[in-house]
Formats: C-alpha cells, structure tokens, sequence
C-alpha cells in the first residue's frame, strides 16, 4: 500500500493568474521491521487543475456536447481528471508528470511539487442556485496493470472583473513606496502579478466618494440617506447612515439586505423571460419613530462570491431597502420640564402605513487569497491509499 497526501501550503484560496504550488507525498506506510515489509511501485503519477461547470437543468439549458470519454479502461494510462465527476469540465490545464517508475521501500517516503498558474481567464468558484462552478486540482496515479487511482483537492478561485480603469500609469507604482528597500527588490516586488492586483484591489476599495440620496415616496420625502462608497471588497463592511430630522413623512421602521441577483443569460434560459434568483447575505432591522438619525454596518461575508459575468450566467450585488412609514404626522412624546416622575409613552394601537423598497447596486470585488481561505469550507488537503 502507498499513502498518497497532497497540500497547499499557502491555503486553499487563490486569484486567477497567481501561481498555485502543492507538495504531493507518497509513503511507504509499513515499516522495515515488519516481516511482510516490502517495497511498493508506482508506474507513474501527473496532476492536473480542471473546473467543472453544474447547471440545473429545470433552469439552464446547455448546448448538446460531443461524445466525450468518461471511462477509462484498467490498462488505459491517459489521465482524464473529470472522469466520474458531475456535470462538464469547461476548463483543464495541461498534465504535468510528476515521476515515472517509483519504488519506495518500506518507511520511504518521497514528496514532489506541483505549480501551475491559475488560467487568468478562467471562471470564479461559484455555488448559485442555477449554476455551479467548481475547481479541483487531480492528481492520477496508477500500478503496473492496474485501474488508475485519482486523488481530488478542491479549491476555491476568485477572479479580478470589473475593476475601473487605474488613474494612473500602468508603469507606476500603486502601493507606498518604502525608501529603505533598493531599487532592484522593489522592482521585483512589483513585477510579482498577486501583489500588483491585491495594491490595485487596495487602491481601488478605499477610495471615498459620499454619495446622498432623497428617500421620498408618493406623499412626500422621508429621509436623506448617505454611503460612504459603493465598491467593496469581501470582508468589508458596508455603512450608510440615516437622516430622518429633514424628512416630512414619519418612518416607522426601515430594514437594509445585502442581496445577489443570479441571472441566467438570455440564450441558455429553461423558459423565456424566467426571473432572476435573488439570495440574501444579511439584513440589518431598526424602529426608527421619531428618530433623527440612524445608521447600519452590514459585514461583506468572505465566503461569497464577487460579481461577475459569463458567457451563462450574471452575477450582481445590491442593497435592498425596505421603508414603512406613516400616512398621517405623529406627534413625539412630551416630557414636562422638572417632572420629577417617570413618564411612559404608549404607541398608537392602530397606525394606517404605507410600504415601498428600493434597490442600490453595488459592487463587490475580491479579498487577498489568505484571508479568504480562514473562512474556506476547503481545508487544501486530502489522502488516498493505493
């Protein structure tokens, strides 16, 4: 028997076009004073990343694939990484062996590195309620004359898409410059494409532009609402702030969700016109009569995934906002001055209101890899015995 383990040192997180490294071991698990000790072969062992595309088929219709091999005969040694998988591989990269011919004596163990760029123009790790995109590194296996053994790591990618234009040149330097480090180093550190993207990813999501908005309805404003930016990254918090004292119709009670709208494109849809899925990350609730001024923090969950589009399916961020006002004026609560007692206000048994909402489109962008990955449902490693 040979243990196979394989794993991402750096975590089970990556951005497209970054260099993804995993330390892949085979062992000899039985010692070499055991009287049944005895040395193990391997013919051969590559790996390879592919990314498997699921879609409901009660929402998306795909175009018919060719004939494709999915089974692989015992003495067949061509590797197919998505054999037995569901769904269609829409993305592989080109296997790279790791060895030929290994023999490992009893104890023995022997560990090989894989690296392979993530495609740059591949598609971003997503479960939806339509479509599915999944990333899995395979490394493939196999003995003399035996059926060939595959060992699967999933992991997660972000991709980098719609970010503005820079405000400055390519050639510039997006991150503070530190003197203390030479010409050279510095150079090396910019020309690294990770970092390079998370400094724009940086300058990008904290640049700060109030944006005011009138909530009003059919009978006249209710408050005026303020947000600090609306491009975020994951992990973020999003705060908007509240206020009620210019408003002339009184509000109850107002409610902010962070939602994504999954959208099938027009040509792959089950049926015409079908609607959009809307998913909720998070709302945040507050009663808010005779209040001047509120304010909300709702956190960009790390888990979720950036907006995006392709050639299937559009996915999109926004805020929802839901507002219940009064149709007619309440008055405040008065307090007597030097009342020494205390007073009790009660509310209206009967209010007559009236209820709208509004949606705010946002964006919402990457995090740096490492951080995401403290959060990933992926752990970036997994074992076989062969």
């Amino acid at each position: 028997m040979i243990e196979v383990v394989a794993s991402m040192a750096r975590g089970p997180v990556f951005l497209a076009g970054e260099l993804m490294e995993c330390l892949i071991t085979f062992r000899n698990p039985m010692s070499h004073l055991s009287t049944s000790a005895s040395s193990e072969m391997l013919a051969w062992a590559s790996a390879q990343i592919h990314c498997q595309l699921h879609a409901s088929e009660s929402r998306v219709t795909l175009p018919a694939q060719g004939n494709k091999q999915d089974v692989q005969a015992e003495s067949d040694t061509v590797l197919i990484p998505s054999r037995g998988e569901r769904g269609r591989c829409v993305l592989d990269t080109p296997p790279k062996i790791l060895f030929c011919d290994l023999r490992l004596d009893p104890g023995e163990s022997k560990t090989y590195s894989y690296s392979e760029i993530v495609p740059i123009d591949g598609f971003p790790s997503f479960r939806g309620q339509a479509v599915k995109y999944v990333y899995k590194l395979t490394i493939g296996c196999q003995r003399v004359n035996s059926p060939i053994k595959l060992l699967r790591v999933p992991f997660r990618v972000l991709v980098l898409q719609g970010m503005p234009e820079p405000p400055f040149p390519q050639d510039e330097e997006v991150s503070p410059s530190n003197p203390f480090l030479e010409e050279e180093e510095a150079s090396r550190r910019d020309a690294r494409p990770l970092e390079r993207a998370l400094d724009m990813l940086m300058v990008t999501t904290s640049r700060r532009c109030p944006h005011m908005f009138n909530i009003t309805n059919v009978r006249g404003k209710v408050a005026k609402f303020c947000i600090f930016k609306t491009v975020y990254r994951l992990g973020e918090d999003i705060i908007g702030t509240f206020n009620f004292s210019e408003g002339d119709i009184p509000c109850l009670q107002y409610s902010v969700s962070l939602q994504s709208e999954e959208e099938i494109q027009q040509q792959y849809q089950r049926r015409p016109g079908q609607g959009i899925s809307v998913t909720g990350h998070g709302r945040h609730l507050e009663s808010c009569l005779h209040t001047a001024s509120s304010h909300f923090s709702l956190p960009v969950p790390l888990n979720v995934t950036p907006g995006f589009s392709t050639d299937i399916v559009t996915l999109r961020w926004r805020l929802h906002f839901e507002f219940v006002t009064a149709r007619e004026p309440m008055e405040p609560p008065t307090v007597l001055q030097n009342q020494s007692e205390v007073t009790v206000w009660v509310g209206a048994e009967h209010v007559d209101v009236d209820t709208f909402s509004w949606d705010l489109p946002i964006k919402i962008l990457p995090t740096n890899p490492a951080l995401a990955s403290y959060v990933s449902q992926f752990t970036g490693t997994n074992s076989i015995n062969i």
